[in-house]
């Protein structure tokens, strides 16, 4: 699918939106629990201008569910392990309608003991990670998450792929203001905003990622045929990713970026991982100081002369959503339509 900027715009209520995404996803074999929640992260990345996961992954999720790699209807088991720890079976389904069925549980030990955990493992995870983290800074809570995904980053040093792009996000509460959010891949760009770029014909800035022979490239298309994506920050970025992979994967029982095959399933989209979830009541420590203090912190980083705070863009188009609706090309609209049925 196209980006908003590629041709004529059209603005859909988020609300209707949303039901045209969960009828796709029922009509290709959700339940339509697992739907619903699908439908709401798809949805609310378009509405905040992300892209990359928002109506632009659908045709990726359709292949995936036609091709049998994911179970669409798959009812996730909850174990409560410890006081501070959760742990999800995914079921061969996806990891958010996974971390719906855990939260209350989650929420309830980290208001408890302080602190709590959820691993997910057996879990494909295929949209942005900051819509998992954000509610919990909604309540007063902080969130850290962590999510593998499929090969396609080379180790800084190393000749060939082996890490994904592995994300991390965070989210904290902030009085008076949004909560603090950001979701950043470990690789130097994120794999959707490569497609986006070789769809709509333009190069990357240097930096990127390799060709199919290891060359450094600017052409998404070279990366995405055989090439792959290198991590940000050098050796910094590849350290970070090596992490992810431990805590998504090895602390889960996920599978390694490496360790999954969906050759026997065309049309497979979909990471087959595994994802970690860290989530801290600050009023423990700090009662409603916590959020007075990230508010201070915003303060004197915009009086050094920042200009932006990470997930600030996100909370801008938003609020245009909220009064005009949520942006889609004329042709996105359209497909979604003939997807629906």
């Amino acid at each position: 699918m196209s980006s908003p900027s590629t041709g004529p715009v059209v603005r859909v209520p988020f609300n209707e939106l949303q039901a045209l995404l969960q009828a796709i996803f029922e009509r290709h074999g959700c339940s339509a629990a697992v739907a619903a929640v699908l439908a709401h992260n798809c949805a609310s990345a378009q509405r905040d201008g992300a892209h990359s996961h928002g109506v632009f992954r659908i045709p990726g999720y359709v292949s995936t569910l036609d091709s049998g790699w994911v179970d669409g209807r798959a009812e996730p088991q909850v174990s409560d392990l410890a006081p501070a720890y959760v742990r999800v079976d995914a079921k061969g389904g996806f990891a958010q309608p996974a971390l719906a069925a855990a939260r209350p549980l989650l929420v309830e030990k980290a208001r408890t003991a302080g602190i709590a955990v959820l691993a997910i493992h057996n879990s494909h995870h295929f949209a942005a990670l900051w819509p998992d983290v954000e509610p919990f800074a909604d309540e007063g809570l902080v969130a850290l998450s962590v999510v593998n995904s499929m090969t396609c980053v080379v180790p800084h040093g190393a000749r060939k792929p082996l890490f994904g792009t592995n994300p991390i996000a965070f989210a904290a509460p902030c009085a008076g203001h949004d909560p603090i959010v950001f979701d950043m891949a470990t690789s130097a760009m994120a794999h959707g905003d490569v497609q986006i770029a070789a769809r709509a014909g333009e190069q990357l800035p240097p930096g990127m990622g390799v060709d199919a022979e290891g060359r450094p490239t600017s052409d998404p298309k070279a990366i995405l045929e055989g090439g792959a994506l290198l991590p940000f920050g050098e050796h910094k970025g590849s350290a970070l990713s090596m992490m992810v992979e431990l805590l998504a994967a090895a602390l889960t029982g996920g599978n390694f970026s490496w360790e999954f095959d969906w050759s026997g399933h065309p049309g497979a989209k979909t990471p087959w991982t595994g994802q970690l979830i860290i989530v801290i009541d600050p009023s423990k420590a700090e009662g409603e100081r916590f959020a007075l203090r990230s508010r201070e912190l915003v303060g004197q980083m915009q009086a050094a002369g920042l200009t932006r705070m990470p997930g600030e863009r996100r909370y801008r188009e938003r609020e245009v959503a909220g009064r005009e609706g949520v942006a889609l090309s004329e042709r996105e609209w359209g497909e979604l339509r003939g997807l629906a049925g």
